[in-house]
């Protein structure tokens, strides 16, 4: 008797219906499982044997074969040892067979046959809904991120024995129900507080026109200048998060295993901050079958690049196409996945080697040859993808010593919000969150400037040497400074503001 269930395959941050199917044939004893699986996929036969055996469930000494299909799909991990468990025993008879074609089962099984927790649940639950499951079965630690999705009949499993009776109905799993509080989001769980910042308050200033319209930025200032404290508390500044974007953040770390257990959603905005020595594969992703790397991982949150020019000049290329396009596409012999990766890339550096270029107080030893290969271990391309470049000049000590506290990021983030609620009213129906990431079309719609307003950025244009490219992101950069002042055009001042926060073009 050939059994049948349901699974999936994860690929990128989707999923696809995979379908399980088992039958013995007549040979030598055996556990064989074909369908393009990698080896975590082949090694379940060991895993599904010995945990059938603890559940009291010995397979007649058959030759079972396990087929994945579709067949020419790589599948990997092991989602597929509760279903080929179950399968197993269904087809050996041991236990009697029932109607589960609207049930999808994920799950890897100890030798003890306690079900532990797998990567990829939400996109698996969302695969599942779409493909007209009712019925899915995943381990207890992944039941909040499965129950996200609704209209999915959730059971949590603890360990095998307990599926196979509820599916024989001697036993009963309770389908779990999700507490409306794992899914509010709370925009005041930040240790760390732009109140803690003294001084700064140009800096302070272009980082929340950042956080409201998603923009890149690069701090550049002498050591002990503020800039890495500044950027680690970007976060307690960033809008809050829609339910949308919620969702795909938590489907990227859901697929790279970076969620962490007992979690429905992600509440907050990721911020990651890799080491310098990170490879190029580290940052936009890799393996064999590719993962999300921290390209990804930082997508609708924040990527923090401290010392810039010391990362390798192949890592910080591949920003170029995230950068533009909101995505990146991994390459690799088994596969090509495209991942999000519409993050902020908040960037810091030294002006020179030394660190001491224009320092009112240190002064510089570097050579101009040496200051030269510095800035351009930066390239063209990478720089004009920034829209905002601004210089952190060193606290002076008045601003330290005083006692009085600097505006808090509660406050900041307010005007962030409101900000970013206009600009969701603005593109709703499309799948642009915010000013940084419109298009050339919306551009012409929403940031139309009047006679003035040209005069004064042709001017700058012909004087900076700006590219197109430099052009329009000014504009969006003006776009959202009109945001932030409530305004419904974009008029001369808040053109002169975004020229102000970009650097001449290198």
């Amino acid at each position: 008797m050939v059994a049948e269930l349901n699974s999936c395959a994860v690929i990128g941050i989707g999923a696809q219906m995979v379908k399980v199917e088992m039958d013995f044939v007549e040979g030598v004893p055996d556990f064989q499982i074909v369908g393009l699986g990698d080896t975590a996929v082949k090694e379940s036969r060991e895993r599904v044997k010995a945990a059938l055996k603890n559940a009291y469930i010995e397979l007649p000494t058959k030759c079972y074969v396990a087929n994945l299909a579709p067949a020419d799909m790589k599948k990997e991990g092991s989602f597929y040892d509760l279903p080929l468990a179950i399968a197993a025993a269904f087809c050996s008879g041991k236990i009697k067979s029932t109607d589960l074609s609207d049930a999808m089962f994920l799950g890897e099984l100890s030798l003890k046959g306690e079900i532990r927790p797998v990567h990829g649940v939400l996109p698996a639950a969302i695969c599942a809904k779409e493909n007209g499951i009712k019925r899915l079965f995943v381990p207890d630690a992944n039941k909040q991120e499965a129950a996200v999705v609704e209209g999915l009949d959730v059971y949590p499993c603890k360990s095998l024995t307990a599926v196979l009776e509820h599916i024989t109905g001697v036993g009963v799993i309770d389908i779990y129900k999700s507490d409306q509080n794992e899914l509010c989001f709370r925009g005041d769980e930040y240790t760390l507080d732009f109140a803690d910042v003294k001084g700064q308050t140009a800096s302070k200033w272009a980082l929340e026109v950042a956080a409201a319209g998603g923009h890149n930025v690069i701090m550049t200032g002498s050591p002990g200048a503020g800039k890495t404290m500044l950027a680690k508390r970007i976060p307690s500044i960033m809008p809050d998060l829609t339910f949308e974007e919620a969702i795909e953040i938590t489907k990227v770390h859901s697929v790279a295993g970076t969620l962490p257990e007992n979690t429905a959603l992600l509440k907050t905005r990721p911020f990651r901050n890799p080491h310098h020595t990170v490879s190029s594969a580290g940052l936009a992703g890799g393996g064999s079958v590719p993962k999300p790397g921290e390209i990804s991982l930082a997508h609708n949150g924040v990527l923090f690049l401290d010392e810039f020019p010391e990362f390798r000049r192949d890592a910080v290329e591949i920003l170029r196409q995230p950068m533009e396009n909101g995505s990146i596409t991994v390459s690799r012999s088994r596969a090509t996945v495209t991942y999000p990766s519409n993050f902020m890339l908040v960037a810091a550096t030294n002006p020179c080697p030394c660190g001491f270029l224009n320092d009112p107080v240190h002064e510089c030893t570097c050579s101009q040859a040496a200051i030269e290969r510095y800035k351009n271990k930066i390239s063209g391309p990478v720089l004009d993808r920034i829209d905002i470049q601004i210089d952190v000049e060193p606290v002076a000590f008045d601003s330290l010593s005083t006692k009085t506290k600097a505006e808090s990021s509660k406050s900041v983030r307010e005007r962030v919000n409101r900000a970013r609620r206009i600009q969701l009213e603005r593109f709703k129906g499309t799948d642009v969150y915010c000013n940084a990431n419109m298009t050339e079309q919306m551009l012409e719609k929403y940031c139309a400037l009047d006679n003035e307003g040209k005069a004064i950025f042709k001017l700058a244009f012909e004087k900076l040497g700006m590219s197109a490219r430099g052009y329009s992101r000014i504009l969006k950069v003006a776009r959202t400074i009109a945001d932030l002042s409530g305004c419904e055009n974009i008029t001369k001042d808040h053109i002169m503001q975004a020229l102000r926060l970009r650097k001449s073009e290198k």
